[in-house]
């Protein structure tokens, strides 16, 4: 078995098309099916479900595929841990963030850069649910969400923040000298919110109906970057977290307005993939995490823009 042919089965599942995952492989497509199919000679088992194209995977295969994403971070956590020894850590860290979260990544990757200037970072906007399945299949090195929410599997864990939630709106609006709002006088307001594949609309439609109240909003979007375009118009309100201030702040026109604590406080953190050896560009985004409160730098930013 080569380790060639599992980096063929897992760019295989990643493009779930023969032809892409050949283009991927920088090989022939006869190629790579000839190599999937000396595998299968190899393990006397059939892994792919073959027709007139690529129909996914046998459940042997599904196991072998499984196999495959673990040998081949091993292999990544070896080559980084042999360049780290030749004088200097190395390679793509890859990470995945819940959109709530990627406003303070910078926070994280600023001082993991300082100290390892040749660590390239790869960041994707990713729901939890989406985070969670990437790292069980050895797909991401780390994930930024939430820790105390949805099933997470097997991973290990380190808190960041809790997250306050604030009311964007109009500095003209019914709301905006309040000094916190209620969540179920929100009711009957526009609102721009993010897309319910994402926890953080879970979470707030949770605190709605715990107020006794469901909310429809008038526009949904699938990044921060979008709600921000919107309220900005001073047409919609919107519900952010006091993360989203680190990058956008409060835009001329508009202000933040605390929203009564609901009963539970969700935490943000960092989660990763339990098994050793740890790999040393996750272990390298720990150590610089140590050095960064976040909670102080975000509820001191957040009292900054309420003063």
């Amino acid at each position: 078995m080569l380790l060639r042919q599992l980096e063929y089965l897992s760019a295989l599942a990643r493009e779930a098309h023969f032809g892409r995952a050949a283009e991927a492989c920088h090989v022939s497509q006869p190629a790579l099916s000839a190599a999937i199919r000396k595998l299968e000679a190899e393990l006397d088992v059939q892994i792919v479900q073959r027709g007139q194209r690529f129909e996914g995977f046998t459940p042997e295969g599904k196991q072998v595929l499984l196999w495959a994403h673990r040998i081949l971070a091993e292999q990544d956590a070896m080559r980084h841990e042999l360049a780290s020894m030749r004088g200097g850590l190395s390679g793509m860290l890859r990470i995945g963030a819940i959109p709530t979260a990627l406003a303070v990544a910078s926070l994280l990757t600023t001082p993991l850069a300082e100290q390892h200037p040749q660590v390239r970072v790869s960041i994707e906007s990713l729901s939890s649910r989406e985070i969670v399945h990437r790292l069980a299949e050895f797909d991401l090195d780390i994930g930024i969400t939430y820790v105390d929410g949805e099933p997470l599997g097997t991973v290990r864990v380190v808190p960041l923040y809790r997250e306050r939630y604030l009311l964007l709106t109009p500095a003209d609006g019914r709301f905006a000298h309040h000094q916190t709002v209620g969540w179920e006088e929100l009711a009957d307001t526009p609102l721009c919110m993010l897309s319910t594949v994402m926890q953080n609309r879970r979470i707030i439609d949770r605190n709605f109906a715990e107020a006794g109240v469901t909310v429809t909003p008038s526009i949904e979007a699938d990044t921060v970057s979008a709600i921000y375009a919107h309220v900005t118009t001073l047409r919609w309100s919107s519900v952010i977290a006091h993360a989203w201030l680190h990058v956008f702040g409060v835009p001329e026109g508009l202000r933040v307005v605390p929203l009564k604590r609901p009963r539970r406080a969700h935490q943000v953190g960092l989660v990763l993939a339990d098994r050793e050896p740890e790999p040393m560009l996750a272990r390298a985004l720990l150590d610089a995490t140590h050095q960064v409160d976040l909670q102080a730098v975000l509820d001191g930013l957040l009292q900054r823009h309420l003063t």
